[in-house]
């Protein structure tokens, strides 16, 4: 057995930063309204658990996402804990206007690195929509707000395949040596990235830009999640984005699972000995109150069994099989 302190499932305290998306990603997903009440609670509840940064809602039409349509409220109305990031989906000047006024800590703007999914998603080209992201940054920058981009399809296109490394990096140069942006996602949309590409795509990432803020954010499509993950820790990764019961999804994949589950990854770094800086049971108690929140059940795999030493009672006539098991070998 590899015992080497760099192996993946050696994490010797090294600090994995989680950062929750459930209350934009997951939730603008939803076909049921989460009262406003409710979506506050929760993201109180992800403070208290640790969380190091909450992307807590998205600054959009309330006509064309309905789910977040009391954004202002939200961001206006949780309790922020020292040390959090609450951060706020940005796709426009009028978006950057209202998270401003509504106290965002950061913007996070969205483009693709796939021409055909920028256009499919966003209606523009990806030219079009780096010069729309670019008037935000600059609103931004007045503001003093921190910038952070994520490149959608960085790991593949539902609707072209592959992307190019190249491609992806030019971009990410124009985020980190034009834009200026403090941070930069690449995003697993819809769960086609493997290990090695993670390795590899981190790897030439950190070369170019050591010092920039790096997140992977994964969906668990295709069940690589987690590997995706722990390749990613093993590039030099140690930002990841991830959904309180692993809800989610992306239209170019219906019926697919969701993001990487906030629990499940913490569960499993932790048994790893990585610090995750989570309280996992307090995760795990956010994340039980969410199907009565959505209506339905949860990809959540430690809510559904537990964390591995949550044991079980013995069965209530344990004590007369141990006694006739001891009697017949006596005999």
């Amino acid at each position: 057995m590899n015992t080497r302190k760099d192996a993946p499932w050696d994490g010797a305290g090294k600090r994995i930063h989680m950062q929750e998306v459930g209350t934009r990603d997951g939730l603008q997903a939803e076909q049921a309204f989460v009262p406003t009440e409710e979506k506050i609670a929760l993201v109180n509840a992800l403070s208290e658990a640790g969380m190091a940064k909450i992307e807590v809602t998205a600054f959009v039409s309330p006509s064309a996402i309905p789910a977040l349509r009391d954004a202002e409220a939200v961001l206006r109305q949780i309790e922020r804990a020292p040390g959090v990031v609450y951060s706020a989906l940005v796709p426009n000047l009028r978006g950057a206007e209202r998270a401003i006024d509504a106290l965002a800590d950061e913007m996070n703007l969205v483009m693709s690195a796939s021409e055909t999914h920028n256009l499919a998603n966003l209606r523009m080209t990806r030219g079009q929509s780096f010069a729309a992201l670019s008037e935000v940054n600059a609103l931004a920058r007045t503001a003093k707000l921190s910038v952070n981009v994520s490149l959608s399809c960085a790991f593949g296109c539902p609707m072209e395949g592959d992307v190019p490394v190249a491609t992806v990096l030019d971009w990410c140069a124009r985020f980190v040596d034009d834009m200026g942006a403090g941070g930069v996602t690449l995003c697993d949309t819809t769960g086609m990235a493997f290990p090695g590409q993670v390795a590899a795509l981190t790897t030439a990432f950190r070369a170019r830009w050591p010092h920039t803020e790096l997140t992977l954010h994964f969906h668990n499509t295709r069940g690589m999640g987690l590997a995706n993950v722990l390749a990613g820790i093993g590039a030099g990764a140690d930002r990841f984005d991830a959904s309180l019961g692993g809800i989610g999804g992306c239209p170019y994949a219906p019926g697919a699972t969701g993001n990487v589950c906030s629990e499940e990854i913490v569960h499993a770094l932790e048994l790893m000995g990585y610090d995750t800086g989570v309280d996992l049971a307090r995760l795990i108690d956010a994340s039980k109150r969410l199907p009565a929140l959505v209506g339905h059940d949860t990809p959540s795999q430690i809510v559904k069994a537990g964390q591995r030493l949550d044991l079980h009672p013995l069965p209530a006539d344990f004590v007369a099989i141990r006694e006739r098991a001891m009697a017949r070998a006596a005999h």
